[in-house]
């Protein structure tokens, strides 16, 4: 609003000078005010003490003369509780704090004074204030604020759940007699509503009182709900969980009957199982059909057969009582000549589980019996390691191996199965020319002549047994050093020690 005002009422420049004069009277009061030294607030409870400090500071030439402590409870009223004079001492004028109120050194530099058995009504300003020459009158003033800490109580009440569809008061709380006030808060899983008031004491205090309203049902009793109080003076909020209280009739039912009563079974139990608030207080079993059967015993909320017989085979009430009304229940039993089989729950459980053990069983021996014959399967079909050393390997592109050669490779092919004789195709292979037989004319291959490898030439017989194709091939002609044909091979005997090369074969 005074922005507001200050845009439509410009001020004059006289109103601006008065302003600055005012401005700058009270900085110099200020400036003065500053040489007393006080605490701005302080807080204290009731029946407890609380020491109010003043200090003059910076006297420099200003002649402190006298020092009073003036109480203000509300706006325009002063009373003086204490003043010291350098020369009388200390006085204490007939006050509220008379008896309650003294000077903790009793000194014109620091008249600091104690209250004790502070009361509610304590609060208020003190002022301290000191005469000084040539300056007149400074002071310092103190707020001291009475704090009262809340007396905090929750209760739930008891109700009748409602017929009538209103909400009705099922709990309460409230925080007593504190300063500031407190504050409630609800919680609770039932969806109602509060209402909070509060009331001001004639000491300052102020009570809180705050109501929870639901429309009550059965089925709302022993549900939670949860009061919170908060107030300056507590460390942290007080909860109160409370279990509401909602009365009804009692309701009823009949359980144990399971359309198996035969001729001869005994000990057939009902039981009469009953809610309500307050507790039911008694259980009376009747029969409709006219007097209770003589097999038929009965025990608090339990009715036993105990030979079912033609007897039995009527209709039983329970009847149940509590302080706000009765209830009943009943069932018909039916008497059969005959026992009916059933698998009870604990049977299709051990038989289900006995069927779950064997199928998990089952699944692992297939496993087993699948990853052997897939091996065996691998080994026939040689997919596995070789089971044989192989022979050291023939020389590539030697005369001698084209000497050991079968003649008709594809003839070979189609009559006899491939060996399962393994050779390498890479490295040097390895000579070893003192393996040579001294007996040439019967070696037909292998030693030195041969590069120390199998003797691939008495295969190639053997193989050309098989077909008697072979037997009229006649092997190519060879030639000698000056190009004359030749029947036989060169001798395969070479000196220990002397390479050769083959010569050359016509094809």
């Amino acid at each position: 609003m005074a922005r507001e005002y200050a845009k439509h009422c410009p001020a004059s420049p006289m109103k601006n000078s008065l302003l600055v004069t005012a401005a700058i009277l009270l900085i110099i009061q200020a400036a003065s005010c500053q040489r007393v030294r006080v605490e701005t607030e302080v807080e204290a409870y009731p029946t407890e003490s609380v020491d109010l400090r003043c200090q003059f500071v910076d006297g420099g030439n200003t002649k402190l003369t006298q020092v009073s402590w003036i109480w203000e409870p509300t706006e325009g009223q002063r009373d003086n509780i204490a003043v010291f004079h350098p020369t009388y001492g200390e006085s204490f004028p007939e006050s509220p704090f008379s008896g309650r109120v003294r000077f903790i050194k009793g000194t014109l530099t620091s008249p600091s004074i104690t209250i004790t058995s502070l009361k509610m009504a304590d609060a208020g300003r003190y002022t301290c204030e000191y005469a000084t020459y040539p300056s007149g009158n400074e002071q310092g003033t103190t707020n001291l604020v009475m704090l009262a800490k809340p007396k905090n109580s929750a209760s739930p009440v008891v109700v009748q759940a409602s017929t009538s569809g209103k909400p009705v008061v099922v709990a309460q709380c409230e925080a007593a007699d504190s300063k500031p006030a407190a504050t409630i808060k609800w919680m609770g899983a039932v969806g109602g509503t509060e209402n909070t008031t509060s009331v001001k004491g004639p000491d300052g205090t102020v009570t809180v009182r705050s109501e929870y309203l639901i429309v009550p049902t059965p089925e709302d009793n022993g549900k939670e709900v949860t009061c919170i109080i908060s107030q300056r003076t507590q460390d942290k909020p007080q909860t109160f969980p409370m279990k509401l209280a909602v009365e009804y009739p009692p309701t009823v039912s009949i359980v144990g009957y399971d359309n198996n009563w035969y001729i001869g079974r005994t000990d057939a139990v009902l039981t009469c199982q009953a809610t309500g608030n307050p507790a039911p207080t008694t259980v009376t079993w009747t029969v409709m059909s006219g007097p209770m059967p003589d097999t038929v015993q009965i025990n608090a909320n339990k009715l036993i057969v105990r030979k079912v017989d033609e007897a039995v085979n009527t209709t039983f009430v329970c009847e149940v009582k509590n302080r706000l009304g009765v209830s009943k229940h009943q069932v018909t039993t039916a008497v059969i000549e005959q026992r009916k089989i059933t698998a009870g729950p604990s049977t299709a459980g051990i038989i289900g589980g006995t069927i779950g053990v064997v199928l998990f069983l089952l699944a692992i021996v297939s496993a087993v019996i699948i990853l052997v014959r897939k091996r065996k399967q691998n080994a026939v079909n040689g997919d596995g390691p070789p089971k044989h050393k192989p022979p050291p390997p023939v020389k590539a592109g030697s005369s001698t191996e084209m000497l050991n050669k079968p003649v008709t490779d594809s003839v070979l092919t189609e009559t006899q199965p491939f060996s399962n004789v393994y050779y390498e195709t890479s490295g040097e292979p390895v000579t070893d020319l003192d393996a040579c037989d001294d007996d040439d004319d019967n070696t037909v291959g292998g030693g030195a002549a041969n590069g120390g490898g199998p003797a691939v030439l008495e295969d190639s017989i053997q193989y050309a047994d098989v077909d008697d194709t072979l037997n009229d091939e006649a092997l190519p002609p060879y030639s000698d050093a000056d190009d004359h044909h030749v029947d036989q091979p060169p001798s395969a005997a070479v000196a220990r020690g002397e390479s050769f090369v083959s010569a050359a074969m016509y094809v």
